[in-house]
C-alpha cells in the first residue's frame, strides 16, 4: 500500500477529501508562502522599513512566479526548513536583485510557514464547515421524517426500550451542531506569526508590532498580540476541532456497522460494497471508513498534542512533528465528514426491520413500562421483582411478556405494549434536534 492513502491513485477514493487535499500538496504551501512574503513586503513597504518599489516588486512577482518545489530537496534536507530555499528561489525567479535584496525582510523561517499553513487552514475549515451544513440539513430531514418511527434502543449491545429512529438520528446530530456553531470561534486561532528570529522581531523595523498588526490585517488573519513560536495552542484548538468531527462521523458509522449487520438488517446504505468471493454480501465499507478515519485522527491528535512541548524559543523535532501530523489529522478528518455527509445524505431506516426486530422480543423491551403501569396495583419494587419473574417465564417458555402479563392482569390497558405509546421524550428529541440544526445552519450562512 502507498505511504498516504490520500495520495493514492487507487485508495484516494475510498478516502476521498474533495478539495481539501489540494491545500496540503507542495505547490500549495509554496503559493502560500509567496502570498505570506508579499504582503509581509507591502506592510514593510508601507511603513517604511523597506523601499516602496522593492515592495511592489515583491509583491507583483508573489503572483506572477514561479517557484519549483523540486529545486527546494536538497537545501530544504540540510537546513531543516523550507523557507530558506524557498526565500533563494524566489529572489533568483524575480530577476530583480536590488528588489529581491529586501524580501523576506527581518522575518524567520517559522514566521512565513506558519502564517502560510493559517492561510490553508482557513480553508480547510471553510470546506468542513459546508460538509458539516450539508450533513445537518440532510439529518435533520431524516430526524423529523422519522420523529415517531419506533426502533429497539440498546446498551451495551443488549435491547433496552423503545425509541424513534429520529431520535437516534439526532444522536449522530446533536454533536455536529455544538461544531458548526464553533466555527467562528475556531477561526479565532488563525494567527498570523511575525515574531522573527527568537520572537523578539529585533530586525523588523521600529514598529514590529504595528507590522503585524497590518499584515494580519492584509491576510485577515487574527494578531495574537504576541510570539507564539513555542506556543502551539491555535494549532491544537483547530486540530481538535478536526477530530471531534472525525469522532462524530467514527460514531455514527459505528452504529451503522452493527445496524447493517446480518440478523439487524434496520438500515440500508445508499452505497455499499461488494465482496471479492462472496456474492451475497454488502458491505458497510463508507461506515467503516469512518470508523477507521476517527481513530486515525484521534492518533494523530495524540501526537500533535505531545508536539505542543517545545523547547525553548523554537524547537525543530517538535516543528517536525507537527508536519509529520496535521495535515494527515485535517485530510482524515475531511475524509470522515465527506463519507458522512454522503451517508446521511442516501440513508434509509428500514422501517419493517425495525418492527421485526421488535416484535421479535414478545414484548420484552416493554418490560419497564409494564413494571411502572403495575405500581397502581402494587408498590414499586414489588412490581419490579413480579415483572422480572415474567420475564425469566418468557425467555424460558418463548411465550410473549405481553400474553403472560396480560393473562395475569388483564385490566391492563390494550396499548401497553404498542411501542409507539412508550416513546416517551423521544419524538420531541428528534424535533427539536432538526429545528436546532436548521437554526445552527441558518446561523451559519448569516
Amino acid at each position: 500500500m502507498p505511504a498516504t492513502p490520500f495520495d493514492s491513485a487507487h485508495l484516494s477514493g475510498l478516502f476521498a477529501t474533495g478539495d481539501t487535499a489540494r491545500l496540503f500538496s507542495d505547490s500549495a504551501e509554496i503559493r502560500a508562502m509567496m502570498l505570506v512574503e508579499g504582503a509581509l513586503a507591502q506592510v514593510q513597504g508601507a511603513h517604511g522599513v523597506i523601499p516602496e518599489t522593492a515592495a511592489a516588486a515583491i509583491q507583483r512577482a508573489a503572483l506572477e512566479c514561479q517557484v519549483d518545489p523540486v529545486g527546494l530537496t536538497r537545501a530544504t534536507a540540510q537546513n531543516g526548513v523550507t523557507t530558506p530555499a524557498f526565500v533563494a528561489a524566489f529572489r533568483e525567479a524575480m530577476m530583480a536583485p536590488e528588489h529581491a535584496a529586501y524580501l523576506h525582510w527581518g522575518a524567520t523561517s517559522q514566521d512565513i510557514q506558519d502564517t502560510a499553513l493559517m492561510l490553508r487552514l482557513r480553508q480547510a475549515i471553510t470546506q468542513q464547515a459546508d460538509r458539516l451544513t450539508a450533513t445537518l440539513n440532510a439529518l435533520a430531514r431524516l430526524a423529523e421524517d422519522h420523529a415517531e418511527t419506533p426502533m429497539a434502543a440498546r446498551t451495551y449491545g443488549q435491547h433496552a426500550t423503545p425509541t424513534a429512529f429520529g431520535a437516534q438520528v439526532a444522536q449522530w446530530g446533536w454533536p455536529l451542531v455544538s461544531l458548526l456553531r464553533g466555527v467562528d470561534a475556531v477561526r479565532k486561532n488563525l494567527n498570523v506569526s511575525l515574531s522573527g528570529a527568537a520572537g523578539t522581531a529585533s530586525a523588523l523595523g521600529p514598529d514590529p508590532l504595528a507590522i503585524r498588526r497590518d499584515l494580519a490585517a492584509k491576510l485577515n488573519l487574527e494578531d495574537p498580540g504576541h510570539s507564539w513560536h513555542a506556543d502551539r495552542s491555535a494549532f491544537l484548538n483547530i486540530a481538535g476541532w478536526f477530530t471531534r468531527t472525525a469522532l462524530v462521523a467514527g460514531k455514527m458509522g459505528e452504529d451503522l456497522i452493527l445496524a447493517t449487520q446480518s440478523g439487524i438488517g434496520e438500515v440500508t446504505l445508499g452505497g455499499s460494497g461488494a465482496s471479492s468471493t462472496m456474492p451475497q454480501k454488502q458491505n458497510p465499507v463508507a461506515p467503516s471508513a469512518m470508523v477507521a478515519l476517527a481513530r486515525h485522527a484521534q492518533g494523530l491528535h495524540a501526537t500533535l498534542e505531545g508536539a505542543a512541548l517545545h523547547r525553548q524559543q523554537r524547537d525543530g523535532a517538535a516543528w517536525f512533528t507537527e508536519w509529520l501530523t496535521l495535515p494527515q489529522l485535517i485530510l482524515s478528518s475531511a475524509a470522515a465528514a465527506t463519507h458522512m455527509q454522503q451517508v446521511a445524505e442516501t440513508l434509509c431506516p428500514d422501517v419493517g426491520g425495525m418492527q421485526a426486530t421488535l416484535d421479535a422480543t414478545g414484548g420484552l423491551l416493554l418490560a419497564e413500562t409494564l413494571s411502572f403501569a403495575l405500581t397502581d396495583q402494587m408498590p414499586r419494587p414489588q412490581a419490579a421483582a413480579v415483572v422480572k419473574d415474567l420475564c425469566k417465564e418468557a425467555r424460558a417458555t418463548g411465550t410473549p411478556l405481553s400474553t403472560l402479563a396480560q393473562e395475569r392482569f388483564p385490566t391492563l390497558p390494550a396499548t401497553l405494549f404498542d411501542a409507539t405509546a412508550s416513546l416517551g421524550t423521544a419524538p420531541a428529541e428528534a424535533r427539536g434536534f432538526a429545528e436546532a440544526a436548521r437554526s445552527a445552519v441558518a446561523d451559519a450562512a448569516a
